[in-house]
Order: C-alpha cells, then sequence, then structure tokens
C-alpha cells in the first residue's frame, strides 16, 4: 500500500522503532503529511519505477504537518516535505533516530534489547539499563553515524565476550545480560555456512518472477535483496517474509523438521559429499588423518578438536566397515549437526 499513512507507518518502524498504529490519530496524521505527496512513474523496466516529489498531490486541507516530538514543521512553498522530516530525523541531538538504532544493533549482537522489544519504544516500554543506552547514543554520535564503530565497540566489550553459561536462572541476569544468550544461527546465515563449508549452492525461487532468470551462485542467502527470493531450507528454518518489518516476524525456534532435515536431508548429504570445498580438504590431507581432523574442526567449528574429541574420531576410523573418504564426511556430517556449529554462543 503506497498511501501516506502506510508510508508513515513503516518510516516510524524502521527508523524510529515505533509502532504508529500505536499514536493518537491526529498525530498519526501529522506524521502522515510528509508523505502526501510522493508520485511514481514507469520506466522501461517492468519492475522499476521512479520515485519522485509531486507536489500537485497534496491533499485539499492536509493537517498541519508535525514532527513526532510535537514541535510543528515548517515547510517552505515548493519544498519536499520528507527532506524536512529527514533534516529533522538526523540531527545529532535527536534522540529519535540514534536511540533505537543504537537499540537495534544491541539487539542483534546480544539478542535482546536494551529496551525490549527494539521495535516496540514507547514511554511506558523504558530501557532496562538508560545509562547504557544514553552512552550508546553518544557513541553513535559521535563517529558521526559509522554503525561499524557501534558494532566494533560492542564485539570488543566485556559484555559481548561473557560465557554462555548463566550462573543465575533469575529473569533479572538476562535483562541485564549477565550472560551471552545462546542462539541458534538464522537461517540465511546458516545456509550460507553451510554452502562455505562444502563449496555447495543454494536453489532460490520466487512467485514473482524477476529481472534475472535465476540468482547467481556467488549471491549469499544474506544478500537476497527481495523477500520474495527463498528456497525450501530458508523457509523451514524460520526466514521471514519481510512483511511487517518486526523484529518478532522471524521464527529462530528450533523445531523437529529442521532437525530431522539436517540429519537426512538428501541435499544435506550431497552437498556434503559432492562439495568441492571439502573434497578440496580431503584431497590436503590424504594419508594425514591428523591434518584432516585439524581442517574440518577448523572449517565447520573454527577451533582445533580436544583430545577426547580427537581420539573417539580415530577409534571411528579404525574401526574399518568404512573408507576414509566416507569416515571424513560422516565427521563433517556430525559436526555441522552438533549444538555448538548451529547456535551462537
Amino acid at each position: 500500500n503506497r498511501d501516506a499513512a502506510t508510508m508513515a507507518r513503516t518510516v516510524a518502524l524502521t527508523f524510529m522503532g515505533t509502532r504508529l498504529e500505536k499514536w493518537p490519530t491526529d498525530r498519526q496524521a501529522a506524521l502522515a503529511t510528509f508523505f502526501s505527496q510522493i508520485g511514481y512513474k514507469h520506466t522501461d523496466e517492468w519492475k522499476e519505477e521512479i520515485v519522485f516529489f509531486d507536489p500537485t498531490k497534496a491533499p485539499p486541507a492536509p493537517p498541519a504537518a508535525q514532527f513526532p516530538d510535537g514541535t510543528p514543521a515548517v515547510i517552505p512553498p515548493g519544498a519536499d516535505p520528507r527532506v524536512i522530516f529527514a533534516g529533522w530525523l538526523i540531527d545529532p541531538k535527536n534522540p529519535w533516530f540514534t536511540r533505537p538504532i543504537a537499540n537495534r544493533i544491541w539487539a542483534w549482537l546480544l539478542g535482546r534489547g536494551v529496551i525490549q522489544e527494539p521495535d516496540d519504544i514507547r514511554p511506558d516500554n523504558p530501557p532496562i539499563n538508560p545509562e547504557l543506552l544514553d552512552c550508546l547514543q553518544r557513541e553513535l554520535v559521535a563517529a558521526h553515524f559509522d554503525l561499524k564503530h557501534l558494532f566494533r565497540l560492542i564485539l570488543e566489550s566485556q559484555t559481548y565476550q561473557l560465557s554462555c553459561l548463566p550462573r543465575s536462572n533469575r529473569p533479572e541476569a538476562a535483562a541485564n545480560f549477565a550472560f551471552y544468550p545462546v542462539r541458534r544461527l538464522e537461517a540465511e546465515v546458516l545456509i550460507d555456512a553451510l554452502d562455505q563449508i562444502t563449496g555447495g549452492t543454494e536453489q532460490y525461487t520466487s512467485a514473482i518472477p524477476e529481472p534475472f532468470t535465476y540468482v547467481p551462485e556467488n549471491v549469499r542467502s544474506i544478500a537476497l535483496p527481495d523477500g520474495s527470493i527463498t528456497s525450501s531450507f530458508l523457509e523451514m528454518f524460520g526466514r521471514p517474509p519481510r512483511d511487517s518489518g518486526l523484529e518478532a516476524e522471524r521464527n529462530n525456534n528450533p523445531t523437529a523438521d529442521q532437525r530431522l532435515y539436517l540429519l537426512n536431508s538428501s541435499q544435506v548429504q550431497r552437498k556434503l559429499a559432492q562439495g568441492p570445498a571439502l573434497q578440496a580438504v580431503l584431497r590436503a590431507s590424504r594419508g594425514r588423518p591428523h591434518e584432516l581432523v585439524d581442517a574440518l574442526y577448523l572449517a565447520i567449528l573454527s577451533r582445533y578438536p580436544t583430545a577426547e574429541e580427537r581420539a573417539a574420531i580415530t577409534a571411528y576410523a579404525q574401526s574399518g566397515g568404512t573408507t576414509s573418504r566416507q569416515a571424513a564426511v560422516d565427521i563433517a556430517w556430525a559436526l555441522i549437526n552438533s549444538a555448538e556449529f548451529l547456535h551462537r554462543h
């Protein structure tokens, strides 16, 4: 839907972490005024449009434009209201943008926002740690909205590097980030990891015809530009269709179907048995089981095996009844089905 009210709801959710439907009707209408003069023009490409400012589309008696903080907006004649709104939004002194963006990044990395849910910011849903959120806001502004700076700051923090083993089961411990929360990898990250390890590829389909007849093999799932482009794997593992824009749209809870798929799927078995990356590891380590085991652990779990794991694998490989190639595939299969591979921890 392209009406001004829908655009205002999308902008509020995306850039301000606010659900506009919870606002009074007059405030919703005042924000929608900024998006009431937008036109569309088709091009020779069937799926391409030019979006432009159309001053002739102003309604007969539009509500006076008002910023979300209640300040009346002054829109000069002939000016695009969206430009006025964008200037207000990214003002360094304006928390309506820096606050939700900093909170979203924290939530992506730590599994929970300082304000939870990260897309439901409102006066009666305060941050669990106001000082932390204020610090993140200041850092974002000081870095001139460089998101990489904020990512780096959080990733290098002691909080992010805490153990995933909780010392307390009290709800307050999780709310105050006393440990790193164990979470299953998102569907896109998981299939990209499998393809990187094996050298395999994923086949995508779309109910909506695309400008191209196939998705190039080097395109990763996390880079797919359209929610309609999907695969059976992404559907099964909870990738959202991107209909609402809400964080809750993604279902990241493990299911029995997912476990059975990883254990028994012919697609996964084919990637492991025929994937060129794993085959290269096998060829490079031929006749040197020690190196093969180390290479598989490094490729899949990013660490060396423990002495106990190495002993168990050696015993399996020497038990007879299986070739060295099949043993390597079996080891890789066991590792990708492990909780260590499937979860952030």
